[in-house]
């Protein structure tokens, strides 16, 4: 079963990695945030050794992006972002596990302060898996 597994984040200014530009992390002492990174790296590998992480992204600043909607007809195209919302999507990773209970297991070790993270499976064609 493929999911997706999408960082929301809010980093003033926006960069990568995300927690760089947190306050939650950035509160913390050089050496917690050099251990969260290295555990998140980590776990990271074990998922790519398994099989189990095929891709992930980061993803440029909100303003950056385009937006096409239908309208009269046609696509019309505005700059972003879609939403007055404070959290931005910053990044993304697909995986392919066995189960959901999975999924959520491995979801949850990407939670960290000041973020949030959605796990959603994917469809193609047009239905589970």
């Amino acid at each position: 079963m493929k999911y997706v597994i999408m960082i929301h984040s809010n980093p003033q200014p926006w960069g990568h990695p995300t927690p760089e530009y947190l306050p939650d992390y950035q509160d913390m002492p050089r050496e917690q945030r050099d251990r969260l990174y290295s555990e998140f790296e980590e776990m990271l590998g074990e998922l790519r050794d398994s099989g189990e992480l095929l891709t992930g992204e980061a993803l440029g600043a909100p303003e950056s992006s385009r937006l096409y909607r239908w309208d009269d007809g046609k696509p019309l195209v505005t700059d972003g972002p879609y939403s007055e919302a404070k959290e931005h999507l910053a990044g993304f990773f697909l995986i392919d596990v066995d189960s959901q209970a999975r999924a959520e297991e491995i979801t949850s070790r990407f939670a960290g302060p000041g973020e949030t993270v959605e796990l959603r499976p994917a469809m193609w064609p047009g239905g589970d898996d």
